[in-house]
């Protein structure tokens, strides 16, 4: 799956997945093939981190 590069609309999308399809951060990174690094750097540009217990960014 293709990930916008709008860190607004990624997030939304990573929040859907992570929410409706997958157990937590890695399991997303490693099924899509994507840098987990990468995407939380691309996050934290609007000020967002991920949490673990709540399996999302906020």
């Amino acid at each position: 799956m293709a990930l916008p590069n709008d860190p607004a609309i990624l997030l939304s999308v990573v929040n859907t997945l992570l929410r409706n399809r997958y157990a937590d951060l890695d399991v997303l990174c490693d099924t899509e093939d994507i840098s987990r690094r990468s995407l939380e750097r691309c996050l934290a540009s609007i000020g967002y981190i991920y949490i673990p217990r709540l399996n999302q960014f906020r």
